[in-house]
């Protein structure tokens, strides 16, 4: 998936959010509207119907500004074909993604010789990250708002993902990452999302608090090492499925650093071949059936 396509995808899936950021007034009535215009077919972003204002609203996301034909040409060919199917007014928008070159000069305007035609531009690098931030919708464009510390602006993306409810976070987690990599270097990317997830789950901080307990009486250190394999074994059920006997038993002779390489290793698996293989790495011999 293209990073255009991808913003496309997530301002069709919430189209009153995008229309409330882009106009910085709440809207609550949006209808999506079909994006292939008229004539020689071409295919906007993204076109809704602002049913309380009686206005088009049409975005165009870019990562750069070179195109064929040139953009603001594009924008003017968007405005009038949106024109013709609709007889309604129409504000335009094209968010860039990224800063272009040094000394790039960017149009928000056509103009050859009585034609002018105007449109408005959004660079993201310059907006407040805050709104991005609040706003699980637009979650995935945070970290490419403006910022003096990069790193530390991820840092708090990857703590908003992973503040969502379990249904939205693996979507928003991957629309976030995927963006993120127009930025920032796929290894940060990884190495900062893995260990969010890690911090958040319920199962990673049992085993370190194991960790920390391990000078107490043996009692209590099985006590909670009970407990840890408890929370191994539920979010293995939920990941991979029901586990075989053989499986439980295993599970019950690690120890608490095999526990906690299992916590960290759990969150890639997704079928239980996946726990298979982990096992054999512990030269375990076990054979799931």
């Amino acid at each position: 998936m293209s990073f255009d396509n991808l913003c496309k995808l997530l301002s069709e899936k919430h189209p009153a959010t995008f229309a409330s950021w882009i106009l910085g007034t709440p809207q609550t009535s949006v209808k999506v509207l079909k994006t292939e215009l008229s004539i020689e077919p071409i295919r906007a972003d993204y076109v809704t119907f602002l049913q309380l204002e009686g206005r088009i609203l049409h975005l165009e996301f870019q990562t750069k500004l070179e195109s064929t034909p040139p953009l603001s040409l594009r924008m003017l060919d968007y405005w009038v074909r949106l024109y013709r199917l609709y007889r309604l007014p129409i504000t335009q928008v094209v968010v860039l993604l990224l800063p272009p070159a040094a000394g790039t000069v960017i149009e928000t305007v056509f103009c050859v010789e009585t034609t002018r035609h105007e449109y408005r531009v959004i660079r993201l690098w310059e907006e407040n990250p805050e709104l991005f931030l609040n706003e699980p919708a637009l979650l995935p464009l945070a970290p490419l708002a403006a910022t003096t510390q990069p790193q530390a602006l991820l840092q708090q993306v990857v703590v908003k993902v992973n503040q969502l409810e379990p249904r939205q976070r693996p979507e928003i987690s991957a629309y976030t990452q995927i963006l993120a990599g127009l930025k920032y270097n796929q290894g940060l990317i990884r190495q900062l999302f893995r260990e969010g997830m890690m911090r958040e789950s319920v199962i990673y901080q049992e085993i370190l608090r194991e960790g920390e307990q391990l000078g107490e009486q043996r009692g209590e250190l099985r006590g909670r090492k009970a407990e840890g394999q408890l929370l191994i074994l539920r979010q293995l059920t939920r990941r991979v499925g029901e586990l075989p006997q053989e499986v439980l038993d295993r599970i019950e002779t690690l120890s608490l650093e095999q526990l906690e390489n299992l916590g960290e290793a759990l969150l890639d698996f997704q079928a239980i071949a996946d726990l298979e293989t982990w096992f054999g790495t512990l030269d375990v011999g076990v054979k799931i059936t």
